[in-house]
């Protein structure tokens, strides 16, 4: 969520990028799109140091299943821009993959592979597969904003990688889709750690970062756990494919680029970190609510208006708003907090809920004895249907973490041992808080400095600065906050916001009040409201 997040920038980090030597076994891939309709050609470009290498495409899920794949496809390694993170590798398409019409709407994994001294090297692509028409009730649309903000490959991206000094990263503003994947964002071996430290410590803890750690060790992108598929999405696709509830699929950049893009579907489904938006793609999703559709968001941490160029190739968010060449002509479209007064447009109009009215939980230094999970206050209301909680009670507690690393809320009070928004943040008039948790807005350094903070609360002051100048709004200033499970009623549609980037631990770990929730959710939402209401 930080602005950079530079506090914890130690050389040493795997930065994917061509090293510019044939002796050194090197392979990745990208599609020239991030989503395709049936009888499209999926344009693969590949750079290898090998001379040959095979590919498989498979579509993932709870049952993997390969639907195309070839052998001893000639390599060749290709001149990439040093800056390939902000303008795109440039490579020429190696092979292309024709969509069939029987390959159902999903994600679909490119997976190249290389054989140097007697191993195999592997890395990802993937593209999207959406449907002409609907043939789901509801529509799963992929964080590939977000994803695209912490990608890495090539050397940067929103948080860091730019400037000389390595322990004074800066972000870049502008970020490309045509390059690679980062390592561990599209596939992770099983037991890979999350975001959210399950373990409690007892006192002296110093903050430790597991998936920093694990990403050091075994050679992935630092940033591999903070967003898309791998860590989010596909475990939720695995848990509801195994129900037996269907998707279509759908990218935010599908959002963007068609305003008609959830016609017809009775809700569309949000997962994970998603964290990134576009004006563009809140309309939309703004107009399908207020026509009747419902919006079931299982994620957290929903701060950014973006930018995407026209071809929709390049992303910009400068965070910093003076940095932003738009502030000049049109502050509303600045890429900044949705929550910036000049956007006129806070984020909890959309979604009921805001990142800034988070943020952490269980994440490095920020509430590390917390219960990990969400309290109940509202037991009667329809998300709770068949769980028998009651007021009071926590569910998806630690070692499960339901309610960890990044959440979203709004400013509050209690009455009468309840909840209840101030409206002070655009939270909605009818905004409902179902359950609630502490977090905190960022680290604070108890340490002088010699342990690593990942997201220091200096740089969240920085950014309230930026925008606020001295009129910084009181809700802010003791730097805390609270995660929030609420719903809310706009126009004919209705929303659930779980609040939360790691609600899909409680599908992971089979937390049966975590599933009773969402499956109460993706059974209610699967009828447009007037069907229900």
């Amino acid at each position: 969520m930080p602005v950079a997040r530079s506090a914890w920038s130690i050389p040493g980090f795997a930065v994917e990028t061509p090293s510019g030597d044939h002796r050194v076994p090197e392979i990745w891939c990208y599609a020239d799109r991030y989503s395709y309709l049936s009888g499209d050609e999926v344009a693969v470009s590949v750079h290898t140091t090998a001379s040959e290498y095979d590919v498989s495409v498979v579509r993932d899920g709870a049952e993997p299943v390969q639907v195309w794949c070839a052998t001893g496809l000639p390599g060749t390694a290709h001149e990439t821009p040093k800056d390939a993170y902000r303008v795109g590798c440039g490579w020429p398409v190696a092979f292309t993959v024709p969509v069939d019409e029987a390959w159902r709407s999903g994600l679909y994994l490119i997976t190249v592979s290389i054989v140097h001294d007697g191993r195999r090297h592997e890395r990802e692509g993937f593209f999207v597969v959406r449907s002409r028409e609907p043939r789901a009730e509801l529509a799963l649309v992929l964080s590939t904003s977000t994803m695209n903000a912490y990608n890495d490959w090539g050397g940067a991206n929103h948080y860091r990688g730019l400037g000389e000094d390595p322990y004074v990263d800066l972000p870049s503003p502008v970020v490309s889709t045509e390059r690679p994947i980062a390592r561990g964002m599209l596939r992770l071996p099983p037991g890979a750690p999350r975001n959210s430290n399950p373990a409690t410590p007892g006192p002296g803890y110093e903050p430790r970062h597991p998936t920093y750690e694990w990403a050091h060790v075994h050679g992935y992108s630092r940033h591999h756990a903070d967003a898309f598929w791998a860590s989010y999405e596909r475990p939720f696709v695995v848990w509801a494919e195994q129900r037996g509830y269907a998707f279509d699929y759908l990218t935010q950049q599908d959002l963007h680029a068609d305003p008609k893009a959830l016609e017809g579907y009775a809700a569309v489904v949000l997962v994970g970190h998603d964290e990134y938006w576009s004006w563009e793609m809140r309309d939309v999703v703004d107009e399908f609510v207020e026509s009747g559709g419902n919006l079931a968001r299982f994620a957290g941490n929903y701060i950014w208006q973006i930018r995407l160029d026209i071809e929709g190739r390049q992303q910009s968010c400068y965070k910093d708003p003076s940095l932003d060449p738009m502030m000049a002509t049109d502050p509303t479209r600045v890429t900044t907090a949705w929550d910036a007064p000049f956007v006129g447009r806070p984020g909890a109009a959309t979604m009921g809920l805001t990142g800034l009215g988070g943020v952490y939980n269980r994440y490095g230094a920020t509430t590390p004895r917390s219960t990990g999970g969400y309290t109940v206050y509202r037991p009667h209301h329809w998300a709770f249907a068949d769980t028998d909680l009651y007021y009071g009670d926590v569910f998806g507690a630690a070692p499960i973490c339901v309610a960890a690393f990044e959440l979203d809320g709004v400013d509050y009070t209690f009455r009468n041992g309840l909840p209840h928004p101030t409206y002070t943040d655009g939270a909605p008039d009818d905004l409902e808080i179902l359950a609630l948790t502490p977090a905190v807005m960022g680290e604070t350094d108890r340490w002088d400095g010699q342990v690593p903070i990942g997201a220091p609360i200096d740089e969240l002051d920085g950014l309230l600065t930026a925008l606020w100048g001295d009129d910084i709004p009181e809700r802010f200033r003791g730097g805390l906050g609270a995660g929030m499970m609420a719903s809310f009623t706009r126009g004919r549609g209705q929303v659930f916001n779980a609040g939360s980037t790691e609600w899909v631990n409680g599908l992971i770990h089979r937390d049966p009040f975590t599933e009773q929730i969402t499956q109460n959710v993706l059974d209610r939402f699967s009828k447009r409201r007037e069907d229900h209401a």
